[in-house]
């Protein structure tokens, strides 16, 4: 590299850290992209000048950093514009000097056209005639640079331009799930990021409009306010993007977990008892990413306007509101101060006109504008909670109704409290979703089970829902189940008090409001219930009967417990916990239609429901009598009809087998494998069976552990591995070769491996708890295990067990997106001395930390 190409690399270097380092103290954007976009173009100014170029070439900036935005690692664009295409001679120059500037430090993206070539580019490619728009001229031939715009503006279709940039938008948003509130957001390219505002001013720009939001409110496309606030977002976006590039050290748009704590604490936000940092940070840009898509929605309008004029007449809705070109609009600029409780209507008619596709932006500008006046008179004005009511109360487009409210802040500002909760993050390592996003899809979700187009979806929940009286009560109940979430105390106990007063307020009926009170209260019981205690015991069932009172009660908790956990992440939701949930609800059905649970009887009808299956395969009625003498009554209770007949029917003849016996099936609830283990009992049994599964990388959702009376273990897992969810049937016979040979081999067990824990598991670790405690009856200790989730950790549990020659009766495995919550049921000897069991639960934490 020539002398000078190094001094112009360590001058670069030195000149952008200057910049940098001001900037992280005064924390000015726009002197800082502005003055890296100048040291850039005297760099490569400078780098040009070295070269004996021809006269007619000019060195052209484009794309951001033509816009002259250098953001701190960004791709610096650059077209070499040439009058004609170049020969070999100015061929190998130009190839140096792209070389040079890459030597001195910077990632160039670089095209060598002629006007000619720049024209044909960009009529084939949207994404060259769009880096064009924002072409700059760094050093060069300026009358062909002149040209080239010249040429380039007139080849401009403005309205071809906006429908292809408004498609790739869609597009675009399309990959992000429409939605900027995603875990790790991309600042730049996701839903409410930096690329939105650019396409607000590229087509603007191509139109005539304008090329900045000044120039847009002179032409009436937006107000001086919307403006402000544009130019306010924007600044927030840049600022996050900025931060990211420095503490990354490297090209990186995405907000990903492992620096969200750095940036927030570089901006000054701190860690509270209630919130971490970046749940902080995480708040400020969704509210900042909202406000770009609803001013974005308004301007997107107003320039289509322009551009497609349609001359259709207005067709009255009432007197406040018409239909203009399939959307509502508001009769008259000033319908929202004259009639405030209009801002609620507008939704109610929405929900009311399907046909209707949405609001003119018109419409939502008056709204956006006029949202402050929702204060404490309006949410008292009977008027108006008389129509908050109605929304919920709609035949139809309940879900939109929410969503729209939320997008516009009506929501938030009708509902103080839900405001609060708008853009919070919730890093507890299941929730993929914001709190009011995650709020909106359990709406969402109790919604869809009242519509008879989605009872194949989940046929149990539409069949209950389809006679449930009120199922507003359920969406009131969603609104407020985790409105409290952040506000430190039990979320529970605080929404049940929001909700009380909500309902009290819009005048619901004393059943009503008990109704609503206890589903906030009680959301999380019936999943608690169902995933960490033993639903064999009688008890178990009548003490939750209590609880829930009433037919009414549990059907109502069932929906919204379905709905919540089905609105928490894709992956928390799985079949298994759904045949818990519901085997829950038919036993305490059971209670409330007159039948007190009962062993005795639940003994005896599992078993005639077995013996009628048993018959269907062909054995007769004592087949079963040999095996089943072997089986105590908490076999029976703990195992389903259809389990019992399977296993009865695969191991009837094999009642003293001197050889491990494995069978394995395709799981009765449509979801992963049954695997049965028959075996003379063994000490280290389940840690094996452990050890197995996780060298095969399968997850054990549950597991059933009994010991026969003549000293058999017989043991019952559910497994599932997603990367053979489609083949499972070629796995079933590998299973059961493997396992048996293992089992029969009774070689050394590995040591547990540590596993690796996922980025968001590292970034937002759970902490590890061991709760180890008698059960009700004194004859069994429950041990219920928290920690994050990773590949060999049960084992890693089993194998402390084993150790300490614990027994093992039952294991429930609860995965929450990245952390479980195990439960087992557990006796031994070591248990019932106090220093043993202290050090058993010391080993389990060791085991559970990575």
């Amino acid at each position: 590299m020539p002398s000078f190409a190094i001094e112009l690399k360590e001058q670069l270097k030195a000149e952008r850290q200057i910049v940098i380092d001001r900037f992280l103290g005064d924390g000015k954007t726009e002197l800082l992209l502005t003055d890296l976009t100048k040291i850039v173009d005297a760099a490569l100014a400078k780098s040009w000048t070295n070269f004996d170029l021809p006269a007619s070439a000019a060195l052209v900036a484009v794309g951001g950093y033509g816009r002259g935005e250098m953001f701190p690692y960004s791709d610096v664009d650059v077209l070499i514009l040439l009058q004609e295409a170049p020969d070999d001679a100015v061929q190998a120059k130009l190839e140096e000097l792209i070389q040079l500037f890459w030597d001195i430090g910077l990632e160039i993206g670089h095209s060598i056209r002629t006007i000619d070539e720049c024209l044909s580019e960009s009529e084939a490619d949207i994404t060259v005639q769009t880096s064009l728009l924002e072409a700059r001229l760094i050093i060069g031939n300026a009358p062909l640079f002149q040209s080239m715009k010249e040429r380039c503006d007139a080849a401009m279709n403005p309205r071809a331009f906006f429908q292809a940039k408004t498609l790739e938008l869609r597009q675009r948003h399309a990959k992000y799930e429409d939605t900027p509130y995603s875990l790790e957001p991309n600042c730049k390219e996701s839903p409410g990021g930096l690329r939105d505002l650019q396409v607000i001013l590229w087509v603007a720009k191509a139109a005539g409009l304008g090329d900045s939001w000044p120039a847009l409110a002179e032409r009436g496309l937006i107000t001086s306010t919307e403006a402000r606030q544009l130019k306010q977002k924007e600044r927030a976006l840049k600022d996050v993007r900025i931060r990211l590039h420095i503490i990354a050290n490297r090209r990186e748009d995405r907000l990903v977990f492992d620096i969200q704590t750095a940036i927030a604490e570089s901006i000054g936000f701190k860690s509270t008892e209630t919130r971490r940092a970046s749940e902080y940070l995480m708040q400020r840009y969704y509210l900042a990413a909202k406000a770009v898509t609803q001013l974005n929605a308004i301007l997107l309008q107003n320039i289509e306007a322009q551009l497609f004029p349609q001359m259709t007449s207005p067709v009255a809705v009432n007197e406040r509101f018409n239909e203009v070109n399939g959307f509502i609009d508001i009769a008259h600029d000033d319908t929202f101060d004259v009639t405030p409780s209009a801002m609620l209507e507008v939704f109610l008619l929405l929900s009311l006109h399907p046909e209707l596709k949405g609001m003119t932006s018109r419409t939502f500008r008056a709204l956006w504008h006029s949202r402050f006046k929702i204060d404490n008179k309006f949410r008292r004005d009977p008027v108006n909670r008389a129509l908050f009511m109605k929304i919920l109360q709609a035949p139809q487009g309940i879900t939109h109704a929410l969503r729209r409210m939320n997008q516009t802040s009506v929501l938030g500002r009708y509902l103080p409290n839900f405001r609060k909760i708008v853009g919070q993050m919730q890093h507890d390592l299941f929730h993929v979703y914001t709190v009011d996003q995650h709020i909106m899809m359990v709406v969402r979700n109790v919604r869809r089970f009242m519509l008879s187009q989605h009872a194949h979806e989940y046929p149990f929940c539409s069949q209950l829902a389809a006679d449930f009286n009120k199922p507003w009560l359920l969406y009131i109940a969603a609104l407020f189940h985790d409105i409290a979430k952040g506000r430190g105390g039990d979320h529970s106990q605080l929404g049940m008090e929001d909700a009380h007063n909500f309902c009290v307020d819009h005048g619901l009926s004393e059943e009503d409001t008990e109704l609503v009170v206890f589903l906030v209260e009680n959301h999380l019981t019936m999943s608690q219930v169902a995933q960490k205690q033993d639903l064999s015991d009688p008890e178990v069932i009548r003490t939750f009967a209590n609880l829930v009172k009433d037919e009414r009660h549990l059907t109502a908790l069932y929906l919204l417990t379905v709905a919540d956990i089905r609105g928490t992440s894709p992956k928390v939701w799985n079949a298994w916990k759904g045949k818990l949930l519901e085997d829950l609800y038919h036993m305490t059905s059971r209670v409330f239609g007159g039948q007190a649970p009962s062993a005795d009887r639940e003994l005896k009808n599992r078993q005639e429901e077995a013996i009628k299956s048993l018959r269907l395969f062909g054995l007769s009625d004592k087949d079963h009598e040999k095996l089943w003498q072997q089986l105590d009554v908490v076999y029976f209770l703990r195992h389903d009809a259809a389990d019992i007949a399977w296993q009865t029917r695969v191991l009837y003849d094999k009642i003293d087998s001197l050889v491990p016996v494995v069978k394995c099936r395709l799981a009765p609830i449509g979801e992963g494998l049954q695997v049965t283990v028959y075996v003379k009992d063994q000490p280290d049994l389940f840690a094996r069976i452990c050890s197995y599964f996780d060298h095969k990388n399968f997850s054990i959702l549950d597991a059933k552990i009994h010991t026969t009376k003549h000293g058999y273990a017989l043991d019952t897992f559910l497994i599932t591995e997603p990367a053979f969810a489609d083949s499972y049937r070629d796995l079933i016979s590998l299973i059961e070769h493997d396992l048996s040979k293992i089992l029969t081999t009774q070689s050394d067990l590995p040591l547990p491996s540590k596993g690796r824990l996922s980025r968001l598991c590292r970034n937002f670790p759970a902490t590890p708890t061991v709760d180890l405690r008698p059960d009700e009856r004194g004859r069994y200790y429950l041990l219920t295990v928290s920690a994050n989730d990773r590949n060999g950790l049960l084992y890693s549990i089993a194998n402390v067990l084993t150790k300490y020659k614990v027994n093992l009766h039952t294991a429930k495995v609860m995965t929450l997106g990245e952390r479980v919550e195990d439960v087992f049921l557990i006796d031994g000897s070591a248990l019932n001395n106090p220093r043993s069991q202290i050090q058993m639960e010391s080993d389990l934490l060791d085991a559970l930390r990575v």
